[in-house]
């Protein structure tokens, strides 16, 4: 864990409106203040973020994300007894405070308890909110270290916690609970079958979000989490038939210019990918190839992830 004192320094940065990237259990936010309307703008021009993508907001207790919210549905409850702390955002119905900004000028907003400590001890050493979407540049493959925020955004950044690791490594599940409706706006490490065993039936997006609309979640983009290098899925080793390319697999092994073996359960899959990929991409790679993952329950948010983050976002 950081000493305090530093603790106290990046909670000193959000308290001023400046940036912070620090941990979380999912990967590396990028934090501002989340109820400074102008601390909040600085994220999406530093990562190039479009004013349609909301924010989740972190707090560190349940009665601060209550008291962001307008209504707190008896299905909130128990989702924050089961889930939280940890990789679940719940959208409801915002309170006033809540800036236009972070929210897509949307009337709901995200909130999240995270479960990484160091995340609630500068939410708490701050005493505000905040406001954090991944610590990197918009679409890009979302940072798990603080190696690869500094890659990514540099000194944009005014402070970054270094954790180590995250330990989830792809982003939290989204939930809608507004309107009376329960939603699942993006897959998570926590599964459609782990809400549905806590609230019941949930329902999936009827659509896609028009162009130019403002998204209900973060993560609904078609392009997302991608390399700079072309990423595509195959099915049981089938590599493109030529090119200096790199494969990732998890159990149909074929010859490339290099492979790396992930593990065969999705958390510990999803643990490794961005790194795997973030490593990839800095090797000049042609295309990156990975092997297409399970259609089981477990395996659907890094379905998600992948592709959207592959070559044609299908």
């Amino acid at each position: 864990m950081f000493p305090p004192d530093i603790i106290q320094r990046a909670a000193e940065v959000i308290r001023r409106g400046g940036l912070v990237a620090f941990p979380t259990e999912t990967v590396y936010g990028l934090g501002a203040n989340a109820l400074d309307a102008q601390a909040v703008a600085r994220i999406f021009e530093v990562k190039g973020r479009p004013s349609t993508s909301p924010l989740i907001v972190h707090v560190d207790t349940e009665e601060t994300a209550r008291s962001l919210a307008a209504s707190w549905p008896p299905e909130a409850d128990r989702l924050a007894e089961k889930f939280w702390p940890g990789p679940l955002t719940l959208v409801l119905e915002k309170d006033p405070r809540i800036p236009a900004i972070v929210t897509a000028g949307l009337p709901t907003v995200g909130i999240r308890m995270p479960a990484h400590p160091a995340a609630r001890a500068l939410i708490r050493a701050a005493g505000v909110p905040i406001a954090a979407p991944s610590a990197n540049r918009f679409a890009g493959v979302s940072p798990t270290t603080a190696a690869h925020v500094r890659k990514s955004l540099g000194a944009k950044v005014d402070f970054i916690l270094d954790g180590g690791p995250t330990n989830v490594g792809i982003e939290s599940t989204v939930l809608s609970l507004a309107g009376g409706r329960k939603v699942l706006l993006r897959p998570g490490m926590v599964t459609r079958e782990m809400i549905e065993a806590e609230i019941g039936p949930v329902e999936l997006p009827a659509s896609t979000p028009r162009p130019g609309a403002a998204h209900p979640s973060p993560g609904m983009h078609q392009r997302h989490y991608s390399p700079v290098t072309p990423l595509i899925l195959v099915r049981e080793g089938n590599l493109p038939p030529s090119g200096h390319g790199a494969y990732v697999w998890r159990s149909h092994p074929a010859e490339a210019a290099k492979t790396v073996q992930l593990p065969d359960d999705p958390r510990g899959y999803a643990a490794n990918l961005y790194r795997v990929l973030h490593d990839l991409d800095g090797e000049g790679f042609a295309w990156i190839a990975v092997e297409a993952p399970p259609e089981t329950p477990e395996w659907a948010a890094i379905r998600d992830r992948l592709r959207r983050a592959s070559n044609t976002g299908t």
